[in-house]
């Protein structure tokens, strides 16, 4: 089985009227300000999935600050995993520095989320205070045994749409704060990984800790991911692609172009997205 779990989806009420929100939503529009920009239906997803041979997908929202809004977007993937639960797997999103937002995370678990993210910080990084303010969704998260997909990226090299000031500690930092969490890092984690290489402590703090490959064609050079099959382990790698930001096949073939095995592909491709969301 193949799937996909890094999707976002948004209701029409959005996709037709993105600018009406850029006011009072900037990292929304830091993102989807662009014309070029493109956002998903649910009948995209599912056209996109039978196109490129995918199984299911993991789809999500965005990070909205307005409680309205998330509550909406959370709303119309909820409906679309009723709707598809063949096809689509659903995590709840929101701000986590939006004030009191634990009864969206409790509500969005409590409809057959499989998990909460992407959550992200796309105007900072991930600093104490940021850090802090997980911690109602973490514990929600840990109690319920759900997985939580953080936005990380690279701290160095070009910038672009959504690249956040993070640093590789403050990645650390999050990891061991939460160290009993299952955390997926989106975007390869920013390359954290390689630290397992280290003699001491950071393998031990990575062993709860799953990487998808969301952006990769954009970011990284194929040999990606065989470094991350031999740094990270391939039961700890997540295919994912952003979509609509790119279709899965550009991502099938940087894995042959990496020289990966049927059985790390079939792992990555799905395997291990199955075992960590229970799918």
């Amino acid at each position: 089985m193949i799937i996909d779990v890094h999707v976002h989806i948004f209701p029409r009420r959005i996709r037709e009227n993105k600018a009406t929100y850029f006011q009072y939503e900037p990292a929304f529009e830091l993102l989807y300000g662009s014309d070029a920009s493109n956002m998903a239906s649910t009948e995209d997803v599912l056209a996109m999935l039978d196109e490129q041979g995918v199984d299911k997908a993991v789809v999500c929202g965005f990070p909205w600050a307005n409680m309205s809004t998330c509550k909406l977007n959370n709303d119309y993937v909820l409906n679309a995993v009723t709707k598809h639960p063949d096809r689509l797997a659903a995590m709840g999103c929101f701000d986590p520095l939006t004030t009191h937002y634990e009864q969206e995370v409790e509500r969005c678990a409590n409809a057959g989320a499989s998990g909460m993210g992407e959550l992200a910080f796309y105007r900072s990084g991930i600093d104490k205070r940021c850090r802090d303010q997980l911690e109602p969704a973490m514990e929600i998260c840990r109690e319920k045994d759900l997985p939580v997909m953080i936005h990380t990226n690279e701290p160095v090299g070009h910038k672009y749409p959504g690249k956040t000031p993070n640093t590789l500690i403050q990645i650390y930092n999050l990891i061991k704060q939460y160290p009993e969490n299952k955390l997926i890092l989106a975007h390869w984690g920013g390359g954290i990984f390689f630290y397992n290489l280290l003699k001491k402590e950071v393998k031990p703090s990575l062993s709860n800790v799953w990487y998808d490959t969301a952006a990769s064609p954009f970011l990284y050079r194929p040999d990606i991911y065989r470094l991350a099959v031999d740094l990270a382990g391939m039961d700890r790698i997540l295919f994912g692609t952003d979509y609509c930001l790119l279709k899965p096949d550009r991502y099938f073939k940087e894995m042959d172009e990496a020289g990966l095995s049927a059985e790390e592909k079939a792992a990555i491709c799905g395997g291990n997205a199955m075992a960590l969301f229970g799918l």
